[in-house]
């Protein structure tokens, strides 16, 4: 089973940096948004690809055109209103941040919204309420699980990268876990962000593969923009992990929609036996 989906942001989306964090910084760049997703579309129309778009509430606010694009042909999930670390937040704050998103979303395309995924796959063990909150908000199936130690997050007790149920306080939900690679002791995701960007096609082909059970790959619009200018202000590692490998990530993805057959949250969840899937209770 081969997942696909795009977490649409703008290129300057990026976390834990101070000229980056709010909306406040957002206003001073240039928009890039629109070529980006065009590249996707291209993408998706030339490999008949199904994908689930998780969207910043702030993207659908400033560019509803661009929501009713997506949603003319594909899924729509929330990422947030405001794009922020869920643990940076209280779960009221959260809470508000998270239905509102739903409901901008659910105005502009008159769909309901069922998805949901963190920035930076941000839910810890000790955020566990926000499952509660998420769900709250009409969410049904969730993607912001990190199964092992992660620099926004994380819950390494979340076992293996498998479909599951997560049970919290009575409360459960829908969980497809971001899949990893364990390379010396850390694992990574190679199946979007920087990794996918720097790790060579035939190694991520490779990997692919031995997921051929259950993988989820996430995209970015800045992923595939080999045009989009520097930040300045960021720190030198993670100017390398943010632009390195963007002049061949479209092709990239272009032959893994080729060689797998990647599909939407919609259909994948159709294919899962709930009934006898994991449990995990946080």
């Amino acid at each position: 089973m081969y997942i696909l989906t795009f977490d649409v942001e703008e290129w300057f989306h990026l976390l834990d940096n101070d000229s980056t964090r709010s909306e406040a910084e957002w206003v001073r760049y240039p928009v890039r948004i629109y070529e980006n997703m065009e590249r996707i579309f291209r993408i998706l129309e030339d490999t008949d690809t199904r994908a689930t778009f998780f969207v910043i509430g702030w993207i659908a606010r400033t560019y509803p055109d661009l929501v009713r694009r997506i949603a003319e042909k594909y899924e729509i999930g929330s990422h947030t209103m405001n794009h922020q670390l869920v643990w940076q937040q209280n779960r009221k704050a959260f809470k508000e941040d998270v239905s509102a998103s739903v409901s901008l979303l659910e105005d502009i395309t008159g769909k309901p919204v069922r998805y949901f995924r963190a920035p930076g796959f941000s839910i810890r063990n000790s955020e566990a309420w926000a499952f509660e909150v998420i769900r709250e908000c009409g969410i049904e199936v969730d993607c912001s699980v990190f199964p092992a130690h992660h620099a926004h997050g994380g819950i390494p007790s979340y076992g293996k990268a498998v479909p599951s149920i997560i049970s919290h306080e009575g409360m459960r939900i829908k969980e497809f876990p971001i899949c990893t690679k364990e390379i010396g002791g850390r694992h990574i995701i190679f199946s979007g962000g920087g990794y996918f960007r720097l790790f060579p096609y035939w190694l991520i082909r490779k990997w692919a593969e031995e997921k051929s059970e259950y993988m989820i790959s996430y995209i970015h619009p800045r992923d595939l923009d080999a045009g989009q200018p520097m930040i300045d202000e960021l720190p030198w590692p993670r100017r390398f992990k943010s632009y390195v490998g963007l002049k061949g990530a479209e092709g990239k993805l272009r032959r893994l929609l080729t060689d797998f057959p990647f599909t939407d949250l919609a259909a994948a969840d159709k294919l899962v036996d709930w009934a006898n899937a994991p449990v995990i209770e946080l």
